[in-house]
């Protein structure tokens, strides 16, 4: 059963846990991300735990003193073990602001309780709008060169370690252009393969379309993407053509979906045909 509960005071598990007569023993699931790219969303990467990005979200929300961030939280399987399965916070717009919200995914403690999606949708305030070449710099000096732009989105596809190239070069005045064009219609072929595994472009708006972000919801299209993870950044007009009301970041890594969801299965499974543990006896120690 899922319950939420707010993050302050919330006792995160210890990855290790007795439970139901069998120990949990965490495993590291596979990650999108090696050597020096690890793209982050303020501070947050799909290399930290929910203890982790439970600090991250109380040092960020020192600035706004009245948002609280929340955790929901579930049991593994049949067992007692009670863990953080997403963490959010939502934050209203003020005259200093826009509005804020953000939320993260996290995977099982069998699998180490690890990110695996994150979201945050930024607004800004009408006066504070960027323009759009300001922003989309400001996503590059932070990540690099995208994989594509278009659509009103900047892409970075990552695959093998590094991100995938799709030979699109942008000036900063090209990049605006871009931005508010479909994408590339050569980008957009470069980034299926010969074996039918589909577009991240593609996978990408499905994942965002689903309801449920849960890790057994989200497999099947981490198996089925052209990539191993992926940052999405979409800019939304704001009161001008040429300014940003709100950006939406995204960072999904599949391959740790895909991953983590084969270790908690075997997990699961193992707890199952687990011999349990006879308690002890009541009677007092002689």
């Amino acid at each position: 059963m899922l319950r939420s509960s707010m993050l302050a005071g919330v006792a995160l598990m210890s990855a290790v846990s007795v439970a139901m007569g069998y120990d949990i023993k965490p495993k590291t699931p596979d990650t999108a991300f090696s050597g020096k790219l690890h793209p982050d969303i303020i501070g947050i990467s799909s290399d930290d735990d929910a203890a982790k990005v439970g600090g991250v979200f109380e040092g960020y929300l020192k600035e706004f003193p009245n948002t609280k961030p929340q955790a929901i939280q579930q049991k593994f399987g049949n067992t007692d073990v009670t863990y953080a399965t997403s963490m959010r916070f939502d934050s209203a717009a003020s005259d200093a602001h826009g509005a804020e919200t953000m939320v993260v995914q996290f995977t099982s403690p069998a699998s180490g309780n690890f990110a695996y999606y994150i979201t945050r949708d930024l607004g800004f305030a009408k006066d504070k709008q960027p323009t759009q070449q300001e922003m989309i710099q400001r996503v590059i000096d932070k990540y690099g060169k995208p994989t594509a732009i278009g659509d009103g989105r900047l892409y970075y596809f990552y695959k093998a370690g590094k991100i995938v190239s799709v030979k699109q070069k942008y000036t900063a005045e090209s990049a605006v252009a871009a931005l508010n064009d479909p994408i590339n219609p050569r980008a957009a072929v470069a980034l299926n393969d010969s074996n039918g595994r589909g577009s991240c472009v593609a996978v990408l708006k499905h994942v965002q379309a689903e309801q449920d972000k849960s890790l057994d919801r989200l497999a099947t299209d981490a198996k089925g993407a052209n990539c191993d993870g992926l940052l999405d950044v979409a800019l939304s007009q704001g009161n001008a053509r040429d300014r940003v009301g709100k950006a939406m970041f995204t960072l999904i890594d599949f391959k740790r979906i895909t991953s983590a969801a084969k270790i908690d299965s075997d997990a699961l499974a193992a707890g199952k045909n687990a011999p349990q543990k006879t308690p002890s006896s009541n009677s007092p120690k002689l």
